[in-house]
């Protein structure tokens, strides 16, 4: 790989964040579709983020749901990395120019108690080594201008992370299938959102197991402790100031968002 294209492509990514101004999409300066490319640019920033202090409490996949990745034209998932400063909790209000051009989508989200090391973790494993299950609105967020993405310029830039708000009432995952789960996800009180577990590669476990195999092949494997969010459980919808979201999973709970008026 190009090692200087890659820290170039970084640097751009992050000052795009900090002078909030999308950039043109990276795809076409990559080997045509490039997964190990776009992954070095985004393990480049994650790296960046740790020099500055900022920890790592988790990730996210990405690109689960069928109806998301038609929005995207994208065909597989990919994950980005959770830092502590983008986890907020149940109502917590949020600034607007925390993310660019802001996208949110309700989903499960597990917290672990084991570590999962295996490149052929099992099914059961995962499961074993669940701690809870919470509700949670991932604020997605673009760096790429006008969210005019592939799959290599989302990997690229984090799996398109943003912020993550999480419920504040843990539940045990033992007797529920998340398969079955149903979502629906309210904007200001209107109904604009709405899936199930099956829209998540066919299972929210399915989803976490992906995770847990990828990152040990690449031997960053998930840790006990940290914060896992499957994926979009329905399509993800616009944010303007002032907006509230309130998701309601079956079997899992509620959560709630409201978003600043400047």
């Amino acid at each position: 790989m190009n090692d200087s294209l890659i820290q170039d492509l970084a640097a751009r990514l992050r000052e795009a964040e900090q002078t909030r101004s999308p950039m043109a999409p990276i795809r076409d300066e990559l080997i045509a579709g490039s997964e190990e490319q776009a992954y070095a640019i985004q393990m480049a920033n994650v790296e960046h983020a740790l020099q500055q202090g900022r920890r790592i409490v988790g990730r996210k996949v990405g690109l689960t749901s069928v109806v998301v990745q038609k929005q995207l034209g994208v065909s597989q998932p990919d994950f980005g990395t959770l830092f502590a400063d983008m986890v907020f909790g149940d109502d917590e209000e949020i600034q607007l120019d925390r993310t660019l051009q802001p996208k949110v989508e309700a989903e499960v989200a597990l917290v672990l108690g084991q570590d999962l090391l295996r490149e052929d973790t099992t099914l059961i494993e995962l499961i074993n080594a669940v701690s809870y299950v919470l509700p949670a609105i991932e604020i997605v967020g673009s760096r790429i201008a006008n969210w005019d993405i592939r799959f290599v310029d989302t990997v690229a830039d984090n799996a398109s992370s943003g912020l993550v708000v999480v419920g504040g009432a843990p539940m045990p995952l033992q007797g529920l299938d998340l398969k079955l789960v149903e979502m629906s996800m309210t904007k200001n009180g209107e109904v604009v959102s709405e899936g199930n577990g099956a829209a998540c590669l066919g299972h929210p476990l399915n989803a976490a197991l992906w995770l847990a195999r990828k990152l040990a092949q690449l031997g960053q494997p998930l840790r006990a402790g940290d914060l896992v969010l499957t994926g979009a459980l329905g399509p993800m919808v616009p944010v303007s100031p002032g907006d509230s979201f309130e998701a309601t999973i079956s079997g899992v709970g509620r959560v709630r968002t409201r978003f600043a008026t400047v």
